[in-house]
C-alpha cells in the first residue's frame, strides 16, 4: 500500500466516523439512524456522499412547514 492509499484511507476512516457520530446524535428516528449507518459501514465512500447530500437536516423548517 503506498503512503497516498494510506492518507486517503485515514480520511475516509475520520469522516465515517464523524458521520456515524453526527447520525447517533440527531433527532432522527432510530430507524433511519440504522440505516444511515449501515450504509456507510457497508459502503464507506459511497455511503458518506449520500448521507452528506441528503442526510443531514440544515435546522431550517422545510417546504411545508406551517408556523401557527
Amino acid at each position: 500500500m503506498s503512503t497516498n492509499g494510506g492518507i486517503f484511507a485515514l480520511i475516509i476512516l475520520a469522516l465515517d466516523i464523524w458521520a456515524i457520530l453526527k447520525i447517533a446524535s440527531s433527532s432522527e428516528t432510530a430507524g433511519k439512524k440504522t440505516l444511515w449507518i449501515v450504509l456507510i459501514i457497508v459502503l464507506p465512500i459511497i455511503g458518506l456522499i449520500i448521507w452528506a447530500l441528503a442526510g443531514p437536516s440544515s435546522g431550517s423548517p422545510g417546504p411545508n412547514y406551517r408556523r401557527r
